[in-house]
């Protein structure tokens, strides 16, 4: 099992509901695939850099998880079926990154910040 991260950018004229079946959509795939839910961070409507589908705003979310690497490729053909998803990108990470992500979450969740040695 790796450690994966992924952003992806719905469309704004989703309602809520759907919005959060959509993101439900896709940590129900990561679960009934063997992977494991880490953490999983709504960022809200964000303005975007430039126009994607005549747009400029988007819901984004970040999933983190843990997963085979043989079911990213599946993963990645439901984004690309998906009318909702603008964009999206899955990320490996390395110890590195997932060291910074374990501190994002610490941040997140109020906890004090270990000293380093």
């Amino acid at each position: 099992m790796s450690n994966y991260e992924t952003v992806f950018i719905t469309t704004p004229v989703l309602s809520n509901d759907e919005y959060t079946r959509t993101v439900k959509k896709y940590t129900d795939l990561v679960e009934k695939n063997g992977g494991t839910m880490v953490q999983k961070e709504d960022w809200g409507i964000r303005q975007l850099a430039y126009p994607i589908q005549k747009k400029t705003t988007g819901f984004y979310t970040l999933l983190q998880f843990e997963a085979d690497p043989q079911f990213i490729r599946k993963f990645e053909v439901e984004f690309k079926r998906d009318e909702g998803i603008m964009r999206f990108l899955t990320t490996k990470l390395d110890k590195h990154a997932l060291a910074y992500a374990q501190q994002r979450r610490d941040k997140l969740n109020g906890k004090p910040r270990k000293a380093e040695a």
